[in-house]
């Protein structure tokens, strides 16, 4: 009898688990809320308008049209996963499983504070980067239009300084003094103000302190403001308010402070304050060995949440 193998999500671990399945005897169902396939390393470069983003979004069913073993895909939200039944809710359907892969990714964390969503978009999803983009663009307008709030409206702040805050600060003063330099009669680009805040001590905190030190030197050479240890109190249309009294002018802000792991995790295992599922170092679950975590919901000790980092444990531990 061929295993049934439902991989839930389509990002870089659901490919890549279904790619590595290629010539396995199983029979794969793929499950993911969009019919494509998203490159988020390139998302900032939609954010801003440096790509479109039929550039870096590709379907799903394109990607698997040779591969034999794959079922089926289908386009969906999971609803539960039944582990003792071994089958997944998705709308009305229960799609059966002997092996699950879940890979549902995450999306952006205001820490609590949800109201800050509307002055500070995040970047996740497709439309997230056209809200940045069009955010970004319309500040060089209102300045243009406006001379005398040209300070405000050319003042820019990055919230968190891990991977995509630094993508996007360095992507505005590139912006800013290149593709806009001489677009505009009233204002100069140029003049643009992009501050990078990070309540850490460093930027790209998960990383080797070296390459945090190279990474806040080749910014800051770029002419982006960094601010290290700087907690954010408040966000509102007019700027940020950090927790140390000291007040950020702004017209437009945008987030890349937190990752909140998909509610998914909860249904399949124990999870972290983030909620990502804890897992076992070959990627499954506890007590449920025919259940595998991958990607960013997925919580493994001392490994940055990237696929090399991920990948690197798991030949690890089969060695």
């Amino acid at each position: 009898m061929i295993d049934r193998v439902v991989i839930v999500g389509s990002g870089f671990a659901g490919l890549s688990a279904a790619k590595a399945l290629r010539r396995a005897p199983v029979e794969i169902t793929i499950v993911d809320r969009r019919n494509f396939h998203l490159f988020q390393p390139l998302l900032y470069q939609v954010a801003m308008a440096a790509l479109n983003p039929s550039d870096i979004a590709y379907p799903i069913r394109s990607v698997f049209r040779r591969q034999e073993n794959v079922a089926r895909v289908v386009l969906g939200e999971v609803d539960d996963v039944d582990l003792e039944r071994r089958f997944v809710m998705v709308e009305d359907e229960e799609i059966p499983y002997d092996y699950l892969v879940v890979a549902a990714g995450a999306s952006h964390s205001y820490f609590g504070h949800d109201e800050w969503a509307e002055h500070a978009p995040g970047l996740k999803t497709v439309e997230d980067a056209l809200t940045m983009r069009a955010r970004v663009l319309a500040a060089f307008e209102r300045a243009e239009a406006d001379p005398g709030q040209a300070e405000k409206w050319l003042t820019f702040v990055v919230v968190g300084a891990g991977p995509t805050g630094v993508e996007l600060a360095g992507a505005l003063i590139e912006i800013a003094v290149h593709a806009m330099g001489r677009e505009f009669d009233r204002v100069d680009p140029a003049s643009a103000r992009v501050v990078l805040v990070e309540g850490a001590d460093r930027v790209l905190p998960p990383y080797p302190e070296s390459l945090s030190r190279s990474a806040q030197r080749q910014l800051r050479d770029l002419g982006v403001e960094v601010m290290t240890g700087a907690v954010v109190a408040d966000i509102d249309e007019d700027g940020v308010s950090l927790a140390s009294g000291q007040r950020i002018d702004a017209g437009t802000i945008l987030w890349a402070a937190g990752v909140q792991a998909s509610p998914l995790g909860a249904l399949v295992g124990e999870v972290d304050r983030a909620g990502r599922v804890i897992v076992e170092d070959d990627l499954s679950v506890a007590g449920h060995p025919e259940v595998f975590v991958a990607g960013d919901l997925a919580a493994v000790d001392g490994v940055p949440g990237v696929a090399p980092a991920i990948v690197c444990r798991v030949e690890q531990a089969g060695e």
